[in-house]
């Protein structure tokens, strides 16, 4: 089968309709951990010109999504958990600061409360990839909110290798979703209470049990016995 063209763009821009193609693709396991990415493979699917296809690679390798040492191609990276662990060190600092900001000033950035709202909906339909890009972007809007442009490029750094975790291991399908829902309103009951102690350590639980599921689906990949999914509370 001619490959040429197999991914159509939407009307957006070329170039963000590009990276957001290929970002899904990868996130989503489509274009597997260790697979080679090119700017020849990526023109030819796509039909664009290579220099359209090199500035969404370098793209997707600044944001973690991609990796490549000197003169090599680029490829899917699977992180291992020691490099999981420093992922949501680096989160949890950055995002700690963020919640704190916000609950000083007892502001929810509406933002977030739309993708709370999303996150809900997915959680209700049991749509697992609606359900990880609205976490993702609850987190990133409760980032953005501070209104810190240096923060901001900080953590969407993290947040690539973030979501590119969360959809290689899929972690999120070993709790039921509307248990992350659930963490996220106490997240921002506490930020509307102006209580930035009950914000940080709310979002510190959190992300503990994020990394906890990642990293024990780390471990049952490598042959350990699976786990049910939990319950959702009552």
């Amino acid at each position: 089968m001619d490959s040429q063209g197999s991914f159509p763009l939407g009307p957006s821009s070329l170039t963000e309709a590009l990276y957001e193609s290929v970002r899904k693709r990868i996130v989503n396991g489509e274009i597997a951990p260790g697979e080679k990415l090119t700017e020849v493979r990526i023109a030819s699917e796509y039909n664009v010109a290579r220099p359209t296809a090199k500035a969404c690679l370098e793209r997707l390798t600044a944001l973690g999504l991609l990796r490549r040492s000197v003169h090599k191609t680029a490829v899917v990276p699977k992180l291992g958990e020691d490099e999981i662990r420093d992922l949501y060190f680096s989160r949890e600092t950055v995002e700690r600061a963020a919640v704190a900001a916000l609950a000083r000033r007892g502001v929810v950035p509406p933002a977030a409360v739309r993708a709370q709202a999303a996150m809900k909906a997915a959680a209700t339909d049991m749509a697992f990839e609606s359900q990880v890009e609205a976490d993702i972007a609850f987190h990133s809007a409760l980032v953005a909110g501070v209104g810190s442009r240096r923060l901001s490029r900080m953590h969407e750094v993290i947040l690539g290798e973030v979501h590119l975790t969360m959809g290689q291991f899929q972690a999120h399908r070993t709790t039921h979703p509307m248990n992350v829902a659930h963490e996220h309103d106490a997240i921002l009951k506490a930020i509307e209470d102006a209580d930035p102690e009950a914000a940080q350590q709310r979002l510190t639980h959190h992300l503990d049990q994020a990394q906890d599921r990642l990293i024990g689906q780390l471990r049952r990949e490598g042959g350990a016995v699976e786990e049910p999914p939990e319950e959702a509370p009552a």
